[in-house]
């Protein structure tokens, strides 16, 4: 079973860095705000559009290595048509999971999410993965100062 995982893992990793979801500007965007990995490179300008506190609408644009692109496309995947609360609900489980080996996460409550759990076996990883979500935590709170993992 772990064998598959890693398999699914590595798949949706390179699917989503070949073929980034949500890869575009919003305009306008009702929320704007830059991430920056200085480690790795990872750079990111994160949209959202809002309709009062339901997110109508997600997208990126920037460069980074596979697993910081395969992060913020699948994120905006699964944010789209939750309220704010459940996207700062799900930021806080998604960083629980690649932060605290010991989480007694249930991998079903991140959905698709949860094939990024691999990432966590790889600690200098997981600020790539973890870039898209500070970001997004940001434009939650409706931050406009660039974003950094350092």
């Amino acid at each position: 079973m772990f064998e598959d995982l890693r398999d699914l893992y590595q798949e949706v990793i390179f699917d989503h860095n070949r073929n980034p979801r949500n890869f575009r500007i919003i305009e306008p965007a009702d929320r704007t705000v830059e991430g920056f990995n200085p480690l790795c490179g990872d750079r990111l300008t994160l949209y959202l559009k809002l309709d009062q506190d339901k997110i109508i609408d997600a997208s990126f644009q920037g460069s980074g290595c596979a697993i910081s692109t395969a992060s913020v496309s699948l994120m905006t995947e699964v944010i789209k048509d939750k309220t704010t609360q459940e996207a700062e609900d799900l930021f806080t489980t998604f960083h629980t999971l690649l932060t605290n080996k010991d989480s007694d996460l249930r991998m079903e409550a991140l959905g698709k999410l949860a094939v990024l759990s691999g990432v966590r076996d790889y600690p200098a990883r997981v600020k790539c993965a973890t870039l898209a979500w500070h970001t997004l935590d940001a434009a939650l709170k409706n931050e406009t100062q660039a974003i950094s993992t350092e």
